[in-house]
Parts: structure tokens; C-alpha cells; sequence
């Protein structure tokens, strides 16, 4: 590769570099105001419901995630994190229970119970009328988490630059060893 086109690849991946750090900046601005809103809502709704009424000994004694993590590899080869809605079930528990034939009359059964309880929204853990703030403190840490996905997403994006940047550097000094 000649020094002219290794200097124009060069160009092009240190100006996105520069957008990708500049994006994970605000991100990361984001995040801290989503955090910092969050927090201010869960205070407002202890103010509100009392001091006891929203604390550790309100959560279920099982807690299931309502949100899970998942990484992919995107087409450029890189790590991607998402996040995904956590289902009541799993694909492998949605077909039928029993056999494919089944007796239509006879003894009736009584019905099994549910294996997995469905999926329940911890802010009912606080009763059922929770005030507003409650609902907007658990909304801001749900974007907090989609934030906090996107810049893990960033901060591989960067540092896989990083590393070809200074790949290229090395190439690009081994071209030019007297100009350098």
C-alpha cells in the first residue's frame, strides 16, 4: 500500500475515532443525567410513601431480570450489546404441555400449576398505587441501562480503532523510516 492511500485510511479512521469518542461522550453525559434524574424520583417517591415504604425490604424474596443483556457481532466483526425484554417464557416452553393426543372426555384434571409465574412489574412490590415519581425513577434507569449498552458498544468500537490506528502508524513508519 502506498503512503498517500495508508495516509487517507489513516485520516478516515482517526476522524472516526473522533466522532465515536465525541458520541461516547455524550452518552456518558446522558447516562449521568439519566442516573442523577433517577435518583431525584426515587427520593421524591420515598418523601412521598414514607421513608420505609420504599426500601430494600419491600423487594420479592425471588427477583427475576426484566431486561437481559445479549451480545452479537456486527458485520464489521465487532462485540454489539443490546438489550432485550425478559419473557414469562422461554421458546422452548410455548408448545403444548402434555402429549399430542389427548383424551377429550373423562376425567377432568385439575389444571398444573404454573411453572413460571409471569412476569410482574417490581413496582407492584410497593402497592398498587405507586406515586408518579416512582414510575419515572424506574424509567429513568431503564434508559440508563440502553445508555449504559450503547457506550459498551462504543468503548469496543474505540479501542478496536485504537489498535488498527496504531497498526497503521507502524505501517506508515516503516514506508517512511527517514521522514519520521
Amino acid at each position: 500500500m502506498a503512503a498517500p492511500d495508508l495516509r487517507a485510511e489513516l485520516d478516515s479512521l482517526l476522524l472516526q475515532l473522533f466522532q465515536d469518542l465525541e458520541e461516547l461522550e455524550a452518552k456518558r453525559a446522558a447516562l449521568n443525567a439519566r442516573v442523577e434524574e433517577g435518583w431525584l424520583s426515587l427520593s421524591k417517591a420515598r418523601y412521598s410513601m414514607g421513608a420505609k415504604s420504599v426500601g430494600p425490604l419491600q423487594y420479592a424474596s425471588l427477583m427475576e431480570p426484566q431486561v437481559c443483556v445479549y451480545t452479537s457481532e456486527a458485520q464489521d466483526g465487532l462485540q454489539r450489546f443490546g438489550l432485550v425484554r425478559a419473557s414469562a417464557q422461554t421458546p422452548e416452553e410455548v408448545g403444548p404441555r402434555e402429549a399430542a393426543l389427548r383424551r377429550r372426555k373423562g376425567l377432568t384434571r385439575t389444571p398444573e400449576p404454573e411453572s413460571f409465574p409471569a412476569l410482574r412489574d417490581p413496582l407492584n412490590w410497593f402497592g398498587i398505587l405507586v406515586p408518579h415519581s416512582l414510575r419515572q425513577a424506574q424509567a429513568s434507569f431503564r434508559e440508563g441501562l440502553q445508555l449504559a449498552a450503547d457506550m459498551a458498544t462504543l468503548q469496543i468500537r474505540i479501542d478496536w480503532g485504537r489498535s488498527q490506528l496504531r497498526g497503521l502508524q507502524e505501517k506508515l513508519k516503516q514506508l517512511e523510516p527517514e521522514s519520521a
